[in-house]
């Protein structure tokens, strides 16, 4: 049961991943396209590649000839991963969930168009012109994201004339890869974003954990929280949907199924073929195995009879502040550590820069406790940790 895990991206997931694994003994190379990265400090090897790069992700496949090769972010050149499959190695989930998620394109037309998921309404633009025209069909305000991006990088909101031109040029230069076209998506009326962790596995059936609520600034994620309110109908209907994807994907591992609920019901929004960033809550001991521990087990194939609520629990991004340094200083710690039913995990990144993420505050109390009250409680810790 000993596999050699090839992780392609080393960022907090990535490092909260290798901990899991190596907590059952598996042997990890962290690659990543910089070095100490946050996956590399904890992992038995690391490698430093521009994973755009076919002939580089090539060599490091060859050099290591890993069991299992998992990637972690977007930025990938994914198509390689099918030459991977027909050598024999295993690619989670799959080489074709990697590829249709990676890119928001074949992911909105599977959901849409294939399966008959409900989604807002949305066109593509590759020109200014195009992007004129499509904000013009869509109506404002529409929310607009490169084909290929994390953490809101290009995300923007198109509110009114005046923002058409910015929200292109943010969108088409905020993008990973080499995608020229953007997606502009009509803006759904929703009362609560949540996050379905979706669970396949190889010789079981598909398990969802209990819903996370979660709130984002700027496209990212910022807050997240275990349980979420939702009706019986909705989260049926959400699991309904969130199966059907998985399993016209393919693959075994953990899923961030991401659904707007609004009045009319509940819409696809985005799938991650991974750990989820709002998932960072099941840090806070909210489950029997928390979404890193899930994801490494359906993987390896080892059986998961249940996924069972424990707490209740809410997190809490730590952000950078507004100067860049390749020296990050941490202060406030001693006090965000006073709180009760609480904890901190920092990411353990070389540098910061403007909003960029740097840890996550994270409180939990009984299953029945209230997720507001937790929500201001891990936001008054995260609070306290300063980072410049």
């Amino acid at each position: 049961m000993i596999k050699k895990i090839l992780l392609l991206g080393s960022g907090e997931l990535g490092k909260e991943f290798v901990i899991a694994a190596k907590r059952l003994g598996q042997y990890v190379i962290a690659v990543d396209s910089y070095n100490n990265a946050p996956a590399q400090q904890v992992a038995d090897e690391r490698e430093v590649i521009n994973m755009l790069s076919g002939d580089e992700l090539d060599k490091i496949v060859a050099k290591h000839e890993p069991n299992i090769i998992v990637p972690e972010i977007e930025a990938i050149r994914t198509e390689r991963f099918y030459d991977y499959e027909k050598q024999g190695y295993q690619v989670v989930p799959s080489a074709r969930a990697a590829n249709f998620t990676m890119n928001r394109k074949a992911i909105r037309d599977l959901a849409a168009k294939e399966l008959g998921l409900k989604t807002a309404p949305y066109k593509y633009a590759s020109t200014l012109d195009d992007f004129r025209s499509a904000v013009k069909e869509i109506g404002t305000p529409c929310v607009v994201k490169p084909l290929m991006s994390s953490s809101g990088k290009g995300q923007s909101v198109i509110k009114n004339e005046d923002d058409i031109d910015k929200a292109w040029e943010y969108a088409s230069t905020g993008g990973r890869g080499d995608y020229n076209e953007v997606i502009i998506e009509g803006f759904i009326n929703f009362f609560t974003e949540i996050t379905l962790l979706t669970v396949t596995q190889k010789n079981g059936k598909t398990l969802f954990c209990p819903p996370i609520g979660h709130r984002q600034e700027r496209g990212d994620y910022q807050e997240s929280w275990q349980p979420c309110a939702i009706s019986p109908e909705h989260l049926s209907e959400a699991q309904m949907m969130a199966d059907k994807v998985t399993r016209a994907l393919t693959g075994f591992g953990i899923w961030g199924v991401e659904f707007f609920l609004a009045s009319d019901g509940v819409y696809f929004s985005e799938l991650s073929p991974r750990p989820h960033d709002t998932g960072m809550v099941t840090l806070a001991g909210t489950q029997n195995f928390n979404e890193f521990e899930l994801h490494l087990r359906a993987i390896l194939g080892l059986d998961i009879p249940e996924i069972t609520l424990e707490r209740a629990g809410a997190s809490a991004v730590v952000l950078a502040g507004d100067d860049n340094s390749n020296q990050p200083v941490y202060t406030g710690l001693e006090d965000a550590a006073k709180y009760p039913k609480s904890d901190i995990k920092i990411f353990g990144k070389p540098n910061t820069r403007r909003y960029r993420r740097m840890g996550v505050a994270l409180a939990n109390d009984s299953p029945d406790a209230s997720t507001d009250e937790l929500r201001k409680k891990a936001k008054e810790i995260a609070g306290k940790i300063n980072v410049n």
